[in-house]
């Protein structure tokens, strides 16, 4: 079965023009198929600021009302998707940038209005409604697919969807024709014990600590929802889940080990 990295990246690599540059230079030289699924989120609210629209988070969640979802599918879709696919042609990568209603790969649902109303939030509720057969022709022609955080309802309307769940959505459903790795890549060097202590990274975590640490208290708030997907697509098929400084990818440009969080079931 052929290897797939999907790498989604995140936090303050975006943000750092030199540590994106790097990033970006030693994915485009990975081997093989691979899938990047990018955020945003900061950039979105810079801005939204300049335009006079103000953030609006919950628990870390973007409260998408209708102004809102025309910034981040500008944004999204356009500023940060299209710059990135730029910078790997640049690198000799073929990438190809999408979002969910291109082919209609990632199909989601409006999130229901409970205790909080997220607005337009897409939420992707059965991986098996992504499609998959559009993804392995891109990845057979050679392309690279770069995912920007946009879904949509299948009615005309886009949502603004959590990366790191289109990350392992997209792992979950191409695990039955590859042999996927998820890397969660962003500023920090994995999962930290202590948050203020950066080599305080906790190296392997199976669902069973998961608990545990989550009971503890020590891990919470952003890091759930990472974890909840990871913890997610494993039991779904997906080989290897991996949290880690965004350096790694160019250890695994060049076939060598990285440090950071593995996950196991």
């Amino acid at each position: 079965m052929e290897k797939l990295y999907v790498i989604k990246v995140g936090g303050n690599i975006l943000d750092d023009p030199e540590q994106l540059s790097n990033f970006l230079t030693a994915f485009a030289s990975i081997s093989g198929s691979k899938i990047l699924v990018h955020g945003g989120g900061k950039i979105a609210s810079a801005i939204g600021r300049k335009l006079g629209i103000e953030p609006v988070l919950v628990d870390g969640r973007r409260i998408t009302d209708a102004e809102t979802l025309e910034l981040v599918t500008m944004v999204y879709g356009g500023l940060i998707n299209k710059n990135l696919v730029a910078t790997l042609q640049k690198n000799g990568c073929n990438a190809i940038g999408l979002t969910g209603p291109d082919a209609n790969i990632i199909p989601a649902v409006k999130r229901p209005v409970q205790s909080i109303d997220y607005g337009f939030a897409g939420d992707i509720t059965n991986p098996e409604s992504i499609n998959s057969d559009v993804l392995e022709v891109l990845l057979d022609a050679g392309l690279t697919p770069v995912f920007a955080p946009l879904t949509h309802d299948g009615k005309g309307t886009m949502l603004n969807t959590n990366a790191d769940t289109i990350a392992a959505a997209l792992a979950t459903a191409l695990a039955q024709k590859y042999e996927v790795e998820l890397l969660y890549l962003f500023e920090k060097k994995g999962v930290l014990r202590d948050v203020i202590n950066e080599d305080s990274v906790i190296p392997n975590i199976t669902e069973t600590k998961y608990e545990q640490l989550k009971n503890e208290g020590i891990i919470a708030a952003g890091m759930l929802p990472k974890l909840d997907n990871a913890m997610l697509a494993l039991r779904q098929g997906v080989k290897q889940v991996h949290i880690c400084h965004a350096s790694a990818v160019e250890a695994l440009a060049q076939g060598h080990k990285f440090t950071g969080t593995t996950l196991s079931l």
